[in-house]
Order: C-alpha cells, then sequence, then structure tokens
C-alpha cells in the first residue's frame, strides 16, 4: 500500500507546484492601478484589472469606482455578467430604461447577477466600488443606442 502512495504524493507535488506557479501575487487595495474606465462605459468611472483580460476570450475580474450619481443606461452583454459590491450603495435593477425608482439597493457585500442578454440598469447613490467578473470578451449593449457612450 504504502508504494502505492509514494508515487501519489509526488503527483500531486508536482500538480501542486504547477498550479503555484500559475497564481497570480495576492494584491490589496491600496496596490491596484486605477484608470479611465473604457469608452463603452459613462465617464466619471474607474477601473482596476485583477484577473484576465477582458477584450479577450476567457475569464476576467475587475474592480469599478464610480462616484455619487453614477448611472448607467439599460444594457445587456453577451455574457451573464457577476457584481459583488465591496463598498457603496450601489443598485441594479432589470429592464429596458433606467428608472431609479426600481432596483434593489445593494450595500458592501451585496450581489448581482445579471443572465446572458438580459436588459439591465445601475446606479450609485453614494460613491462605490464594486467587482465584476465573467467570461470575455467583454461588451455591452445598450437598449437604446442613443445612450452609448462611445458614440457620442
Amino acid at each position: 500500500m504504502l508504494r502505492r502512495l509514494i508515487p501519489l504524493t509526488f503527483v500531486l507535488a508536482a500538480a501542486s507546484a504547477a498550479l503555484a506557479d500559475d497564481m497570480k501575487m495576492p494584491t490589496n487595495p491600496g496596490d491596484l492601478k486605477w484608470g479611465p474606465a473604457p469608452a463603452a462605459l459613462p465617464k466619471a468611472a474607474e477601473i482596476a484589472v485583477l484577473s484576465g483580460d477582458p477584450s479577450t476570450d476567457g475569464l476576467y475580474v475587475v474592480r469599478l469606482k464610480v462616484p455619487d450619481g453614477y448611472k448607467i443606461p439599460a444594457h445587456n452583454h453577451p455574457t451573464t455578467e457577476y457584481v459583488t459590491v465591496l463598498s457603496g450603495n450601489f443598485h441594479l435593477g432589470m429592464g429596458d430604461k433606467l428608472d431609479d425608482k426600481n432596483g434593489i439597493e445593494l450595500t458592501a457585500g451585496g450581489y448581482g447577477e445579471a443572465p446572458a442578454k438580459m436588459n439591465h440598469y445601475a446606479w450609485a447613490s453614494s460613491p462605490s466600488v464594486i467587482q465584476v467578473h465573467g467570461q470575455g470578451p467583454f461588451a455591452i449593449t445598450y437598449v437604446d443606442p442613443a445612450d452609448d457612450p462611445s458614440k457620442q
């Protein structure tokens, strides 16, 4: 029995070392590199990419920092979007038009999920930091093309 366990131990140790080589270094919030969000998002947001590349195929994790009053008009994505609120008051609503009387207010630790192609919108009622992850490439299609900031 021991003879069988020794090779298994070496296989597991090698696999653990390989996984450790691929692991990114842990990062504290103060070490993030913030920059302007892409033109597809309304101005005033800042973005930090934690993992992956949102513009390519594959998993990605980003953080968005938005000011009080920031609004993202109704839109959808080709893949499911997962949002976690890290700080502030961030609201999510489902529908074809931003309606700040509806939606759900999420506070630190709150979580929301918008399935692929589902129209949704968001706004912040205080400065907020959210974490978004999903399957890239990230794309956003506004319900009303006139709301697309990249076209303005």
